[in-house]
């Protein structure tokens, strides 16, 4: 088979190694991985260098052992500007909002070998974007542009610091895809690869439909971008705060929740507008994400959640949170103590690897994403008011730390943005396809 021969890796994160590790044991594939010349990629670059480019992923839980192994990594380069051989396959294990500047990097000269682009964990738009892209680029070729609707699992360094060593500690169950070509072999490939690993790959009608599977769009803008968690992020406390936990040592409250559900039902307006189905809100939190005891949420009001009153469906939200506090399929302690499932601590801004005041990739990365949403809702001609709220109040922070910070070095993420360019070719491509003039 033709497929996944020669495979060039871009990112130099934990997700990179996974995915090295897992194709060439299992396809057998020539690997290549590239990333920016930054201070953060040096020590992973160095540790290659030193392990004579080998890699290794262990597991944390031995039922996922199919995910672990070693392996040696064919070419490493470090700069996309030392690049060299053709590839017939791009993997991006890189954050959404970075492909743009990565294919630009990456020189048309090499992206004129490429009949495949898998992205990893992109957003919604995200096809739409690299495919308008790639068709400037080879107007008359047909290059297959796969999106997961998330990475399959849960990687970290080792030893917490960039290395050539990598744990995986958890694996999905199910993840969709979704190809620009209707009949995709790399499609059919990556499936049987998945159902080997134990994960069930959902084959989507189109890649924006499997980008729409990523619980991210919904639940990280209410969680991240209101008052409370902004206060968290942006202002010094001792008192450290959670993201799922209920007010006052989280976010969650009433009010929250309601925003949450106003912005899944604007996100799926924006859904239908484009000819796809939406995701029952509820069902895709239990089912395909973390599921909580039936004696908490019944199965029929799962199943029907879309079509219940709005005050029902906040009620049925907020019982999924409460329930979610602790694992409540952990085993208790002595003292009946679940685990304390809920305290993922917000992160607050910090000083990066190349000594620049930086914001945690949550909410970062939730910025790029909303306002790639917000867009493609102007386009469609829906109103979005809440997601509006959420960009608004993101956008009113980082222009007032960015205040308090004057005359320190600090990351270009304290800039408003437009993503223009990016939403141009998303929303032309989208226009394309659903016929928009």
């Amino acid at each position: 088979m033709s497929e996944f021969q020669r495979v060039l890796i871009v990112g130099t994160g934990p997700a990179a190694i996974q995915l090295a590790v897992t194709l060439k044991n299992d396809l057998n594939s020539c690997i290549g991985i590239v990333g920016r010349t930054s201070a953060r990629s040096e020590r992973f670059f160095t540790a290659l260098k030193q392990s004579r480019n080998q890699v290794r992923v262990d597991v944390q839980n031995k039922k996922h052992q199919q995910m672990e192994g070693s392996s040696i990594i064919d070419h490493v380069y470090q700069g996309y500007g030392s690049l060299t051989g053709d590839w017939d396959t791009l993997i991006f294990s890189v954050t959404t909002d970075a492909y743009m500047e990565v294919l630009k990097q990456l020189g048309n000269q090499l992206l004129q070998q490429v009949r495949c682009i898998v992205l990893i964990s992109p957003t919604f738009g995200s096809n739409s974007l690299v495919r308008h892209y790639m068709n400037t680029i080879l107007p008359n070729v047909n290059v297959d542009i796969i999106s997961f609707s998330t990475y399959l699992g849960d990687t970290r360094w080792k030893s917490g610091e960039p290395t050539n060593h990598v744990l995986t500690t958890g694996v999905k169950k199910k993840v969709f895809i979704g190809s620009s070509n209707n009949a995709s072999p790399h499609v059919e490939r990556l499936c049987a690869l998945f159902e080997r690993l134990g994960i069930r790959l959902e084959v989507m009608s189109s890649p924006i439909e499997a980008e729409t599977r990523n619980i991210s769009l919904y639940v990280h803008p209410p969680l991240f971008m209101n008052s409370f968690s902004l206060n968290a992020i942006f202002e010094y406390s001792a008192v450290q705060k959670y993201v799922y936990k209920m007010f006052p040592e989280g976010p969650i409250t009433q009010y929250l929740i309601r925003d949450m559900l106003a912005g899944w039902k604007e996100m799926t307006s924006v859904i239908e507008k484009l000819n796809l189905k939406g995701v029952n809100l509820l069902k895709f939190m239990t089912d395909d994400n973390y599921p909580v005891r039936l004696e908490s949420l019944s199965r029929h009001d799962i199943d029907n959640f879309a079509q219940l009153e709005t005050i029902h469906q906040e009620y049925l939200l907020y019982i999924r949170y409460t329930s979610l506090l602790i694992d409540p399929f952990s085993e208790p302690d002595q003292d009946g103590k679940y685990f304390d499932f809920s305290a993922v601590p917000i992160r607050q801004i910090f000083i990066n690897q190349e000594q620049h005041w930086d914001i945690p990739r949550m909410p970062k990365e939730d910025y790029y994403r909303i306002k790639i949403i917000q867009g493609i809702a102007k386009f469609v001609g829906s109103s979005c008011p809440t997601l509006d709220k959420f960009v608004a109040a993101y956008e009113h922070k980082i222009e007032e730390a960015a205040q308090a910070l004057k005359g320190e070095k600090i990351s270009d993420a304290f800039v408003v943005q437009s993503f223009e360019e990016e939403l141009k070719m998303i929303c032309s491509e989208i226009g394309s396809s659903i016929g928009h003039r």
